[in-house]
């Protein structure tokens, strides 16, 4: 098919920060963040109607008329077809591979299921998602779309009682040990979840034993080679069970 000039979309990677908002927007599939900016990864795929304008906070996205291919409304129903199979196949290759470990967004809570009406202080659950622990959750899980991060090393829930209250309420949680867990695997896996989720927040929650401090580090790390530059609010939890800092 022979390229045309129409109108297109025009990214100015100056002015993009890869905060990915821009992403979502397009029905399409157009964008996505390749090395910490937002690509037009074909031009058939863009319609150049521009619904991703209104999402970008820095004024990094235009229309323009330029030549390129057709929009393709066939190669993008065969390029969704793809995302989603590729999706589906990495949630079932994730470790662990038992039924267990399906993705659950839509966790439902019934107020007053848990403690008899008469009994105000029965804590109610937050946990909104499964699975949790870092292993098990695919980079592009729902939960992870326009989150409010809590990061939680695996003692913390033990140490402190008032955990889900306190830090969980309304956010999506990870969880995973930088002493006896793979943190070469938990970098990588953190990297793809920066570079492919909209992340308004990220807190981090650990206990104050040294090898626990690895956690904020290895969040950091991934946020720098991610290309995203955003502040990590630390939560330190004494063995005592009180909050330390």
């Amino acid at each position: 098919m022979s390229k045309t000039v129409r109108k297109i979309i025009r990214i100015n990677e100056e002015k993009c920060d890869g905060c990915g908002l821009c992403i979502p927007a397009c029905a399409e599939g157009a964008l996505q963040i390749v090395d910490g900016k937002a690509k037009l990864i074909d031009d058939r795929f863009c319609d150049g109607l521009g619904n991703c304008l209104g999402e970008c906070p820095r004024g990094a996205i235009e229309i323009i008329e330029r030549e390129a291919d057709p929009f393709d409304e066939k190669a993008v129903e065969e390029h969704l077809k793809s995302e989603k199979s590729r999706e589906e196949k990495e949630e079932k290759t994730l470790p662990c591979g038992c039924p267990g470990s399906m993705e659950r967004s839509d966790i439902k809570k019934t107020p007053g299921q848990y403690a008899p009406e008469s009994d105000s202080n029965v804590l109610e659950p937050e946990l909104s998602h499964w699975p949790v622990q870092l292993q098990l959750v695919s980079p592009r899980a729902r939960f992870l779309q326009e989150a409010d991060l809590l990061i939680s090393a695996d003692c913390v829930p033990f140490a402190y009682p008032d955990f889900h209250r306190k830090f969980l309420r309304e956010r999506s949680l990870l969880v995973g040990c930088p002493k006896l867990d793979d943190v070469e695997a938990y970098h990588e896996k953190l990297v793809e979840i920066f570079k492919n989720n909209v992340i308004y927040s990220i807190t981090v929650v650990r206990m104050e034993v040294p090898c626990c401090s690895g956690l904020s580090r290895l969040v950091r790390s991934a946020l720098q080679e991610a290309g995203k530059d955003m502040p990590v609010k630390e939560i330190i939890i004494g063995i005592d069970g009180t909050i330390k800092k």
